[in-house]
């Protein structure tokens, strides 16, 4: 039984057999750079390009020599790991960095308090939860001075010196024989005002996002994630979101106002106690990415950007930028956000954060927002240990140096791959369809293959599967490693380091022209290799 135990692969065995079936089931070994290795069936290395970059984790490459120094330096030095509930100098450290480079980026000098965790998913749960812990106490601020504004009314109307209107008694539906102009009239006016505002605010919070999203796979980030697949078997766990076209900004404005609630409150003028309605926050957050990287690289464009700022705004319903993949410079700013000019009240961040050796997240909060109350209700026993934070720094300081040299690589080859993208589609026009995207976070999407000549391509075009079995490909005939966007399969990522060089970028240009010929040639040996 127990032999039979040790034989059965019980890490993720669906996953595995998806990736022998495209033929990229391998073991890395060594990695450096933007090359990995792994042994083939006689123990030789081999060397793999890899374009997908640790889907964005990877702007510094594989096992960064400073990086590797930093965690070696912090383990040989006895550094305790956790040591919560006490100071915590490296992740202050980590704040106050990300606190310059924000006002550096976005021209402002207010504070943003740090939350931190341990991966993507978990920034973005941060934000929407410290998002909800606010619009509830915002809520409760409102019926606390709801509550005085009765009780001084209902001091008047006891002295005599204001009575109830019609008017008041008919939005709250009292009946005539209920109605008085004395405090019983009053009383059950409060009564009816206080059974419809704990009605109307029990409503769970709206939450709103891009089409084409994807913010993670945990119980609230989910429900911010566009892909169905993902979303649907998880709908009654938490509060739904509404989804937002990607290319009719107005229809934001649209949903704040089909959306708007109100509670009713009291005031006392001329001798009259009249009902008004009140605005109360209905929404939670508007949650989105700058550049969707699992919705097929799609960037929100400047007009977009100003769109939702504006109508943010006037509905006094916060923004959650999520710069997990788009950030920590792979555009060529550190924040996606700044190169077109949109301000949040949370950013988060994470892949990157961590240099690829240790698993790190942060969520930013303004100071007009943060609610320092949080802190006693949320926590984690991994977050802001000392090693994350301690690499994390690192991280910073290098994308840092030089005058933010990282981020100048960023966008030359960036620019460089985007000329290469270019290129091919000019050449193969009926095989690359669109080229998206900034800086070192790209997106390459091929035509529609469902009409394909060849069994194989056609299967995989119509079974969404087409930009795996392409992935496949690059890997067996070129050793070259991407894989396409989670919900727009028919475009591949292409997210490489900052250390970039001319022969890796030679390198791919060959193999997605040859692929390229293969696809408009419908050659199936080449294809598949049989």
């Amino acid at each position: 039984m127990a032999s039979q135990t040790s034989e059965l692969e019980l890490a993720e065995p669906m996953m595995l057999q998806w990736l022998s079936m495209l033929g990229v089931d391998v073991e890395y070994v060594r990695g450096e750079g933007n090359t990995l290795h792994y042994l083939d069936d006689k123990g030789k290395q081999i060397s793999v390009l890899d374009y997908a970059g640790g889907y964005g984790a990877l702007i510094l490459g594989h096992n960064h020599p400073e990086i590797v120094a930093a965690a070696k330096d912090f383990l040989d030095a006895g550094t305790p790991v956790l040591a919560q509930a006490s100071r915590q100098s490296a992740a202050s450290s980590v704040a106050s960095t990300l606190n310059t480079i924000l006002h550096r980026e976005f021209g402002v000098d207010e504070p943003y308090f740090a939350v931190f965790s341990n991966s993507g998913a978990e920034s973005v749960e941060v934000a929407l939860k410290h998002a909800e812990f606010d619009r509830i106490l915002r809520i409760q601020a409102l019926g606390q001075e709801i509550a005085a504004h009765i009780d001084a009314a209902r001091t008047t109307v006891q002295s005599g010196g204001a009575k109830v209107t019609e008017a008041a008694y008919d939005l709250l539906g009292i009946g005539t024989a209920d109605r008085s102009g004395g405090i019983s009239g009053f009383e059950r006016l409060v009564a009816g005002i206080q059974r419809e505002n704990a009605k109307r605010t029990s409503r769970p919070p709206l939450f709103l996002t891009l089409e084409g999203s994807f913010h993670g796979k945990l119980v609230g980030s989910v429900q911010l994630t566009h892909n169905a697949s993902f979303r649907t078997p998880f709908a009654a766990m938490a509060p739904q979101a509404r989804f937002i076209p990607f290319d009719q900004p107005e229809a934001l404005g649209k949903v704040f106002e089909e959306e708007r609630g109100t509670v009713f409150d009291v005031v006392v003028e001329g001798g009259e106690v009249t009902v008004v309605e009140r605005d109360f926050p209905v929404f939670g957050a508007f949650v989105f990415e700058v550049i969707q990287g699992e919705g097929g690289i799609k960037v929100v464009t400047e007009e977009l950007a100003a769109e939702i700022q504006r109508a943010c705004a006037a509905a006094d319903c916060p923004i959650v930028i999520d710069e997990i993949q788009s950030g920590m410079g792979r555009t060529g700013a550190f924040f996606a956000s700044s190169l077109i000019g949109l301000r949040a009240d949370y950013y988060t961040l994470a892949k990157s954060l961590g240099g690829g050796i240790a698993k790190a997240a942060v969520t930013l909060v303004s100071g007009s927002r943060y609610r320092h109350e949080f802190e006693l209700v949320h926590s984690s026993t991994f977050a802001k240990d000392t090693f994350s934070s301690t690499l994390a720094l690192k991280v910073l300081q290098l994308l840092e140096a030089e005058g933010g040299g990282a981020y100048r690589l960023a966008r030359e080859w960036g620019d460089r791959l985007t000329a290469l993208f270019h290129a091919l589609r000019n050449e193969f026009p009926d095989v690359v369809k669109d080229v998206r995207g900034k800086g070192l976070m790209l997106g390459l999407e091929f035509h529609d293959q469902s009409a394909s000549s060849v069994a194989g391509i056609r299967d995989a075009a119509l079974t969404d599967t087409f930009g795996y079995i392409v992935s496949g490909y690059l890997f067996r005939a070129h050793r070259i490693r991407t894989f396409p966007t989670a919900s727009a399969v028919n475009t591949l990522r292409f997210e490489p380091s900052v250390l970039l060089t001319d022969p890796e970028v030679d390198r791919l240009d060959v193999a997605l022209r040859e692929l390229c010929v293969i696809l408009r040639d419908q050659s199936e040996q080449l294809f598949f290799g049989s």
